[in-house]
């Protein structure tokens, strides 16, 4: 997979390109570390600008860093090794997932052995993971993926956070899921995401049941089942000790972890992660000092340092995610397509990667399906699918002009009253990409009002809440859930995936075409490997033609720690340093 989230908002500034030369990139793209021979003890210590962009609630969370985080504290039925982004191996399971040769059931054997930490401390039970996965539908949970991938199972579609018929638990140590279609293959593979990871409903019940528009607090005292967990009061509350929003993020060790259980290594004796660094001081303290890494992108400046000084301290992550902006196709003006194209047409995208670091960081995106997933060469590959608004990467006023036109204003310039709301991402650089879209915008003739805010707030406040009625979202992106097209367009582009829910819609620009929701849900069907690339590329290419939102990079995310950090890469994930399998040299 690589765990469906938003980009993790950071990096740089300046008009620097980080400029290196392609042999030092293709190595530090190439080499990935499993983690295997590492020393054990120490304490890691993660420095980021930004916050963490969602709830660390296993159930909630549909955010990269805060996937980062969890792998270290939860264990889902399934995980993806470091440096394979392709094979899930059994995490919390005891082996493979038994789907029905007619699709609609799936079952999962669960491990023996497997204890939460204090003051929970009993062994997790397949009911533990039932009630994880129908908590998710739970409006005060509001997990952005749960339709998506469990919205087959019998009774998903009237569940609200009660039982749900169509999953049940013969033993202590099975699940099983039975489906109203033949899509078992799909929910078989979601089962890597954090949504699976058992939860005790003795502590979270008390905290998902609250009143109408109430949000659940049990990230305030969750328990773990992996190697690590929350610092902790001793009541189990983490608020204020290990979780401290906007300041840190602190773990130990869980001494109810049992190593006979779990292959992964777990050297390290704790995580300490640091929030609201300033972002040149905290990549200069990284490379210069000992036992830290970054936590979000490196500015553009550092990402030359490193390259230049230091390349064996930086790594690219290949197939880190798609970045875009989106345009809110559910409210004038941009549910105009012509305007949304003129748009997409002015947009200078080569800029918009400039200011991040330049080519080194990846090519300027021409659509959504990204390297390495299946169904990208078929939507087009690097060439793009031929639309002519995205035909030049740094944009093309003649074009933006003809579709102005078509739109009503022949002129080439808006007219209309409105003034267009455009909430970014305060961090460098995701601000600079922000107003270089404001600035396409008002060039267009648009009256804009532009808001930076943190990455957190823009998310929970604004581009993922459709009631805020923001018309414009620069600073968006999304990485594949597991390895498959599906993941990366269907929760994002499909008009069922719309959530009025404050903070919880992942289908940002609001899309809601018909043809492209009858195209999904016809897609989501197929089981042959070819089949299945061939309809999510097509489907790929009716949403890039619709204009609601504007690809302009094909993340090859850096990863920064200091020369003392063995860093295992989370292919899946970014490349951000696996917890579970980083140590200290």
């Amino acid at each position: 997979m690589t765990l469906a989230s938003l980009l993790a908002a950071c990096g740089s500034g300046g008009d620097d390109d980080g400029g290196t030369d392609g042999g030092t990139v293709a190595e530090n793209t190439a080499r990935a570390d499993d983690g295997a021979g590492g020393r054990r003890g120490g304490v890691l210590r993660v420095v980021t600008e930004e916050d963490l962009a969602a709830p660390l609630d296993s159930g909630a969370t549909y955010s990269s860093a805060a996937f980062n985080v969890l792998g270290g504290t939860v264990r889902p039925l399934y995980r993806y090794e470091p440096s394979d982004p392709t094979r899930a191996v059994p995490d919390l399971a005891d082996g493979p997932p038994q789907v029905s040769a007619d699709g609609r059931t799936v079952t999962v054997r669960i491990r023996r052995g497997v204890r939460y930490s204090p003051p929970v401390n009993r062994e997790v039970t397949s009911r533990d993971v039932k009630y994880a996965i129908e908590r998710g539908f739970n409006p005060s949970v509001a997990n952005g993926y749960a339709g998506v991938y469990y919205g087959d199972v019998i009774g998903a579609d009237r569940a609200e956070g009660g039982p749900i018929a169509g999953i049940t638990t013969p033993d202590d140590q099975t699940v099983v899921f039975r489906l109203t279609r033949p899509t078992g293959t799909v929910l078989a593979a979601a089962t890597v995401l954090p949504l699976s990871a058992p939860v005790p409903p003795e502590v979270a019940r008390r905290y998902d049941e609250r009143p109408s528009g109430g949000v659940s607090e049990y990230s305030a005292h969750q328990v773990a089942t992996g190697p690590y967990m929350f610092d902790a009061k001793p009541d189990g509350t983490v608020q204020g000790v290990g979780i401290v929003p906007g300041r840190r993020y602190v773990l130990k060790r869980n001494p109810n972890w049992d190593p006979a259980t779990d292959d992964r290594p777990a050297y390290l004796d704790g995580i300490e992660w640091s929030v609201g660094n300033d972002p040149n001081v905290a990549g200069r303290q990284v490379l210069e000092g000992d036992g830290m890494t970054l936590g979000d992108t490196p500015t553009a400046a550092i990402v030359k340092r490193a390259v230049q000084q230091s390349p064996e301290q930086i790594y690219f992550s290949p197939g880190a995610g798609n970045r875009y902006t989106a345009l809110n196709t559910a409210i004038p003006p941009f549910d105009d397509p012509d305007l949304r194209k003129a748009v997409a047409a002015q947009l200078d995208r080569e800029q918009m990667r400039l200011v991040r670091g330049g080519e080194v960081l990846g090519d300027v995106a021409t659509h959504f399906l990204y390297p390495g997933v299946p169904g990208f060469e078929q939507a087009g590959g690097l060439r793009g699918t031929g639309v002519d608004f995205l035909a030049d990467p740094a944009g093309d006023p003649d074009v933006a002009k003809r579709y102005m036109a078509a739109a009503g204003y022949p002129d080439g310039r808006y007219t209309g009253e409105e003034t267009i709301s455009v909430v970014g991402d305060s961090g460098d650089p995701s601000d600079k990409n922000a107003e270089l879209v404001d600035e396409a915008l008002r060039s267009l003739g648009f009256k804009t009002r532009l808001q930076l805010v943190d990455a957190g707030t823009m998310m929970g406040r604004y581009c993922a809440s459709p009631r805020a009625r923001v018309n414009v979202c620069p600073n968006l992106g999304w990485i594949r859930d597991f390895a498959d097209a599906q993941t990366v367009l269907d929760a994002a582009f499909n008009g069922a995936a719309i959530s009025m829910e404050e903070g919880s819609n992942p289908n940002w620009p609001q899309l809601n075409d018909p043809s492209i929701n009858a195209a999904m849900a016809r897609a989501e069907l197929i089981v042959d490997e070819q089949e299945r690339a061939e309809a999510w590329a097509n489907i790929d290419r009716m949403i890039t033609e619709t204009g609601a939102a504007i690809p302009w990079l094909w993340d090859k995310q850096p990863v920064v720690s200091s020369e003392d950090v063995r860093c295992a890469n989370q292919l899946w994930n970014q490349g951000h340093c696996d917890l579970a399998f980083s140590s200290l040299r």
